[in-house]
């Protein structure tokens, strides 16, 4: 899996795929809808791979908040809705990730990591068997 190439786009839903980078910004793909969007230099955009959660000890990628997830639902889409209240939301969250900051995490943020997880599950760019790679790179990579 490769959150390097998957972006979130400010104030559009969904998360999209990057296909070119312009001088002007990006051309991509939607991942819900499959439809071509462009975005300029003003939008915000936000790399997946570069998405920190706040912990109270240290922040931690979303690529690690995706591993917990995928292992407490055992590759599945979340069992826990979007639109669920506040406090279920929360409570799902730290199951998954104990040292989370809830001050600085709030309940919209737990629901866009929720929405994002189900959508890149279903077109499979998250499996367990990814990360076993990426980690298996990554430990090799620090060795050298």
């Amino acid at each position: 899996m490769e959150l390097d190439k998957i972006i979130a786009i400010s104030g559009r839903p969904g998360l999209y795929e990057v296909q070119v980078q312009t001088r002007s910004g990006f051309i991509a793909h939607s991942l819900t809808d499959g439809k071509k969007v462009t975005s300029s230099l003003r939008d915000k955009v936000s790399m997946l791979s570069e998405i920190n959660i706040y912990g109270l000890q240290a922040e931690v990628p979303l690529a690690e908040v995706f591993q917990k997830m995928i292992t407490h639902e055992n590759g599945a889409k979340c069992t826990i809705k979007p639109k669920d209240p506040a406090s279920d939301l929360e409570a799902y969250f730290f199951e998954l990730f104990q040292d989370y900051d809830e001050e600085r995490v709030y309940p919209s943020d737990i629901k866009k990591i929720i929405q994002w997880y189900n959508i890149l599950i279903d077109k499979g760019l998250l499996t367990a068997e990814a990360y076993e790679v990426q980690e298996e790179y990554n430990s090799t990579t620090k060795e050298q």
